[in-house]
């Protein structure tokens, strides 16, 4: 099981948005390059990087400043928001970028998606399931383009249509637990893996404390990602990474 710092880009900066909201953005550092390397330094060994501006543009506009976190830090990183093309996603291939993580696009162009599990082979691709909870709480609406729009389609059948061609890797966010630090949807991932017992999942959203670490490690999930607890000192890497250290 591995732990993913998370790093969100906006304008150059690392930030954490409140519920995706771009007008609710708090800045965390000035310097990406400068906190990836920190978080190699505490000793993780993975990194997990949104291009939020990319996410909800459609574009890379942060491609060289991830080039260089990549490079700097030495970590095994994951990239999402902005990837819409094979082009696009070859570019963070050769700047060293370990795992693609694909959202809106695997929704809108599945055609384009299944050409890169072809090309770079399923193990460098992450499905990215942003959910929230429906109203009457009887299922989960899936959310793309940074968050801003409600997909036709249920995130059950976008998970079996890509596990159907050899995608394991998935991450799910439920987006009302993110940034808020109410603790992870632990009742979700566990029907996930219960549906799906072959899935590499990774868990997002709502980690506030080392007991919600703790309590994700009692799952069999391929890691969890922890961005806003950290940045607001609920807990520190080393002591993240230590609740980990044996799962």
């Amino acid at each position: 099981m591995n732990l993913y710092p998370a790093i969100d880009l906006h304008q150059g900066r690392c930030v954490r948005l409140h519920q995706g909201q771009f007008d609710q953005a708090t800045v965390y550092g000035e310097d990406p390059v400068a906190m990836a390397v920190s978080f190699r330094s505490a000793g993780a060994s993975h990194l997990h990087i949104v291009d939020l501006d990319g996410s909800r543009d459609g574009a890379t506009p942060h491609a060289e400043l991830i080039k260089r976190m990549v490079q700097a830090s030495g970590l095994v990183v994951q990239v999402g928001g902005g990837i819409r093309s094979v082009a696009t996603a070859a570019a963070y291939v050769a700047a060293g970028v370990s795992r693609l993580v694909v959202g809106s696009l695997a929704v809108r162009s599945p055609d384009v998606v299944l050409t890169m599990a072809k090309q770079f082979g399923p193990e460098h691709l992450v499905l990215a399931l942003d959910v929230r909870p429906r109203t009457d709480g009887t299922d989960y609406n899936l959310a793309i383009q940074g968050w801003t729009e409600e997909a036709a389609v249920t995130p059950w059948s976008v998970l079996e249509s890509y596990l159907a061609a050899g995608l394991r890797h998935v991450l799910c966010t439920d987006i009302s637990r993110d940034g808020v630090l109410s603790g992870p949807n632990l009742d979700l991932y566990q029907q996930m893996l219960e549906r799906y017992p072959s899935l590499q999942l990774l868990a997002s959203g709502g980690v506030s404390s080392l007991a919600d670490l703790q309590a994700i490690r009692r799952l069999p999930l391929a890691g969890a990602i922890v961005g806003k607890a950290l940045y607001t000192g609920r807990f520190t890497l080393a002591e993240a990474l230590q609740c980990f250290a044996n799962a």
